[in-house]
């Protein structure tokens, strides 16, 4: 496998290179000194991130209390004002309260956290499932149902001619497959094409220790254990590339472990899967995007 994804890898800068004018926009990528989350392309990613806003409001509302009555104690019960301290063992009111309001907020916040939760772990059927595995150090992709199957490395990594640095070489690399150097240790040099606005399914394992395969911009992240296979799946909205990470210490070089997805229309999904299956592996999304 990992040769033929090494091949793959150079055929697929070589044939990308005269198809770069219909790339496609990269969307899911962290940004310099970015605080926010990346852009939401799936439902999933988009109830994460309203409920994270929700959130801050009930925890901005909490925090301001707690420091409006902390300001009070100081200056109403000060020793300047408040020479004789009060004595008293309990206060039923507000035991009751600081009880009760608690279990109201967290009762809340479970009604609109756990449906959140629930549509992430309820599989539903896919339009396309694949099962990815993580390996020390990259992933391997097979589409169930098919014969395509190939493996995915970071460009510049050994497997596809460089030593995990930025060199002048794996910056060409970059180039020729599409990307720029603001890419390296987020671009591979193989991705996974899904078509937009579909239901896809991904069945994850490990093969050696444990990985965790995510995509921020889709609001999924599901590690993979050797000997199981968990499942997440997601329906990408927005056709564009959206990149992630292995998210699990793997090892010496789990910093060199990205994960690349490309978001493709149907046409040039079912373009890229028939030319893939008789290929019986990776071949280039872009050639089929200009008749897509």
């Amino acid at each position: 496998m990992r040769k033929i994804s090494m091949l793959t890898g150079l055929a697929s800068g070589l044939l990308a290179a005269p198809a770069l004018a219909q790339d496609l926009e990269i969307i899911g990528k962290p940004h310099q000194g970015g605080i926010g989350f990346q852009h939401a392309a799936t439902e999933l990613a988009s109830d994460i991130h309203w409920l994270d806003g929700m959130l801050l409001i009930i925890i901005t509302v909490i925090c301001l209390f707690v420091i409006g009555l902390l300001a009070y104690a100081l200056v109403r019960f000060k020793r300047g004002t408040n020479p004789t301290p009060s004595s008293f063992t309990h206060n039923t009111p507000v035991e009751v309260a600081w009880t009760l309001i608690p279990v109201l907020i967290l009762v809340f916040i479970g009604a609109f956290s756990l449906p959140v939760l629930f549509k992430q772990q309820e599989i539903p059927e896919g339009d396309v499932v694949i099962k990815v595995t993580g390996y020390q150090w990259y992933w391997g992709y097979e589409y169930v149902g098919t014969d395509i199957a190939y493996d995915g490395y970071l460009i510049g990594s050994p497997a596809t001619g460089g030593d995990n640095r930025l060199t002048a070489d794996v910056e060409q690399q970059l180039i020729d497959a599409g990307y720029s150097k603001d890419e390296w240790l987020l671009a591979t040099d193989t991705a996974i094409i899904v078509p937009a606005g579909k239901t896809v399914v991904m069945q994850v394992t490990g093969a050696d220790v444990i990985h965790s395969w995510t995509i921020p911009a889709f609001g999924v992240k599901q590690d993979a254990v050797p000997g199981r296979i968990a499942e997440l799946w997601f329906n990408a909205k927005d056709e564009g590339i959206y990149f992630g990470q292995c998210s699990e210490l793997c090892g010496i070089s789990h910093a060199y472990m990205p994960i690349t997805v490309k978001v493709v229309s149907q046409e040039a999904y079912d373009a890229w899967l028939a030319a893939a299956q008789e290929e019986g592996g990776y071949v280039p999304v872009e050639q089929f995007l200009a008749n897509s």
